[in-house]
């Protein structure tokens, strides 16, 4: 009874820890849009990085956490380069063309990449319902990337640079399982903070550059990209991940479109044109359709009683006789 109890307890924190990080990655969509009116992507993603890893240092000293172990430093390097740093600097220029909206669609077509990646990395397989579910998926990309084509070469370049992004976190996220199995949640999120934060030292002078032009506004919103959807949300993200596998956390990912359109909509009053919301729920049905299992065929219940009957009729035929013989 106590291991039920206790799985059932860490399904429920891994739930809880992802809610956290959904909500949260839901908002940084918003905050980005904001702040990136004044920064530029690397100089934003730059002062986010900065400022994560920075909350994230001084929560390793008070919690006495060392170095990771050796053999995570592969997974946090990998995961830090393509996801805290490649992923932050394109999303960024990402969303300096297209809407905050827009963007959450396109963006989580990383869950069906991140299978994609396990599949073929990690030898997890690739069935045909994943192959299926990624053409739809490019196809509503293809929609999206269509109805913003009226806007300009620009708003099109951000459907692709968002595309980009996905393939950058789902990359990141394959990387990161395999450290987590050596390192802490909190070690593994610290580590690949500091790693994109270095790889995105070239755009120090433009952050301090921006910083000086930049509304209060949007200096406060990098700086809470930094401490919530980052160091926050990417720790819960990791604790989460940890305790279940990487396909289910990235189905969890799919609440994250609504919930941007929704908070862009209130704080930005900017809402994706009806085609391209259609063009983004056709990229989310292809991600669920990865993610579907076949249906089992139900066995009929007098078949399944029929044919457990069969051998415990045939017992007593044949248990009895070699008993006395024996005897």
């Amino acid at each position: 009874m106590k291991p039920l109890l206790s799985a059932r307890r860490t399904e429920l924190l891994a739930a809880g820890a992802a809610t956290i990080t959904v909500l949260l990655w839901a908002s940084a969509f918003v905050s980005i849009r904001s702040a990136g009116e004044a920064y530029a992507p690397g100089a934003l993603a730059l002062g986010r990085l900065l400022a994560g890893a920075l909350v994230l240092g001084v929560i390793c000293l008070i919690r006495r956490e060392g170095l990771p172990p050796r053999a995570a430093w592969p997974g946090i390097v990998v995961s830090g380069l393509l996801w805290f740093g490649l992923y932050m600097v394109v999303l960024n220029w990402g969303e300096q063309k297209v809407d905050a909206g827009t963007a959450a669609l396109v963006v989580n077509v990383g869950p069906l990449i991140m299978a994609l990646l396990a599949g073929w990395l990690l030898k997890e397989g690739l069935p045909p319902r994943l192959l299926a579910g990624m053409a739809v998926s490019f196809a509503g990309a293809a929609v999206v990337g269509l109805s913003m084509s009226g806007e300009g070469s620009a708003s099109v370049l951000g459907v692709l640079l968002c595309l980009l992004a996905a393939v950058a976190y789902a990359g990141g996220v394959v990387a990161q399982k395999p450290a987590l199995r050596h390192g802490s949640a909190l070690q593994v999120t610290t580590f690949g903070c500091v790693i994109g934060a270095v790889a995105c030292l070239p755009f120090a002078g433009q952050l301090v550059s921006d910083a000086a032009d930049a509304p209060l506004s949007a200096t406060l919103n990098m700086l809470y990209l930094g401490v919530f959807p980052t160091a926050l949300a990417f720790t819960t993200w990791a604790f989460a991940l940890a305790r279940t596998t990487a396909g289910k956390m990235g189905a969890t990912t799919y609440a994250v479109p609504a919930l941007v359109v929704l908070m862009s909509w209130v704080a930005l009053d900017e809402v994706p044109g009806w085609i391209t919301l259609v063009g983004g729920l056709v990229c989310l049905t292809g991600v669920a359709v990865s993610r579907s299992r076949p249906r089992t065929t139900a066995v009929p219940t007098e078949v399944t009683a029929a044919a457990g009957a069969g051998p415990v009729a045939a017992a007593p035929e044949t248990s009895p006789e070699p008993q006395r013989e024996q005897a």
